[in-house]
């Protein structure tokens, strides 16, 4: 169990059965009565924000997290394909778990499944990913001065500012947590 001295972001605990992790906490000494700590907790399965408070010095659980190496392999359907590095066992997981990280996703790429009583929940990328620009404008010649940036749609369909002199069939790299374009790959 975790007490509320050892609070931190980023640090996931179970309430009533369910995982959370602290997107934001504060330990508030009032004049009057005892110490308490304030938190915004954010839930691992459905990610619902919710503010509680907590008294000082009580305890939480641990949850009963795992989390496995995966490599993705392919989409069936509505569920993408992944296979364990370790078992090589197949997951199959549904793009509802997934959410925007379907736009990142390209076959081999390696990722980490996290796991809540052995049900996947949800998947962490590497930070950044490498795809090809399937289509974009051609940059005109003198545009340049202003800084000016075009859309770029990837090859997984994804669509991304990126700067005039980028042409289709180039490799990019772009940031998984902000969908952002970073440099040529």
């Amino acid at each position: 169990m975790y007490s509320t001295a050892e609070f931190r972001r980023g640090l996931k605990i179970e309430i009533d059965g369910k995982p959370y992790t602290i997107v934001e906490f504060q330990h508030v000494k009032p004049g009057k009565g005892g110490a308490f700590v304030r938190t915004k907790l954010k839930n691992l399965e459905t990610g619902q924000v919710l503010e509680q408070t907590f008294r000082s010095g009580a305890k939480v659980d641990i949850p009963d997290l795992e989390e496995n190496n995966v490599q993705y392999l392919y989409q069936d359907g509505d569920n993408y394909v992944f296979m364990d590095n370790d078992t090589y066992d197949q997951l199959f997981i549904a793009q509802e778990f997934l959410g925007d990280a379907v736009n990142y996703l390209k076959a081999n790429i390696e990722a980490k499944v996290l796991f809540f009583n052995g049900k996947p929940i949800g998947v962490d990328l590497p930070i950044t990913v490498e795809l090809e620009v399937a289509e974009t404008e051609p940059g005109v010649k003198g545009d340049t001065a202003t800084g000016a940036s075009k859309n770029a749609t990837m090859e997984t369909g994804l669509v991304v500012q990126v700067p005039l002199f980028i042409e289709q069939g180039e490799m990019l790299r772009i940031d998984t947590r902000t969908g952002e374009y970073i440099e040529r790959a």
